[in-house]
């Protein structure tokens, strides 16, 4: 540690004390989870919560935008533009699923795919087609 020649020099000893505390500020949390939580857009101020959940960096915002497409188009597509510049500036991602949902995600999450996948056959089930 950095300060043990002072303590010797001081004639300290090498304990730490009630009072020092080590913190590695470079360390992030490795178990750290994340949260999926839904949004629903009524007005173009709805969105301050979605974007102050994804500034956090461990939400996954499921935003429901039926009732600000129904009301306001203008003001539906300046909210989409929005959380989607700042989703492009925390290196995210956003995806719309269907014609009403939008899923924005933090860095941490590598991809979202779209569409339904099969799921991989074993050998026999092969086998057992033809």
């Amino acid at each position: 540690m950095a300060f043990n020649p002072f303590k010797k020099m001081l004639g300290q000893d090498e304990e730490f004390s009630p009072d020092f505390i080590e913190i590695d500020l470079e360390q992030e949390k490795s178990d750290s989870k994340v949260l999926i939580k839904t949004f629903n857009l009524k007005v173009y101020e709805d969105i301050s919560p979605v974007l102050n959940a994804l500034r956090e960096g461990y939400t996954i915002a499921v935003i429901d935008i039926r009732t600000l497409k129904s009301k306001d188009v203008i003001e539906l597509k300046r909210a989409i533009s929005k959380i989607k510049k700042t989703v492009e500036a925390l290196e995210g991602k956003i995806a719309g699923f269907g014609e009403n949902t939008i899923i924005a995600t933090p860095s941490k999450v590598f991809d979202i795919q779209k569409g339904v996948t099969e799921a991989p056959r074993s050998r026999s089930e092969e086998i057992e087609r033809f």
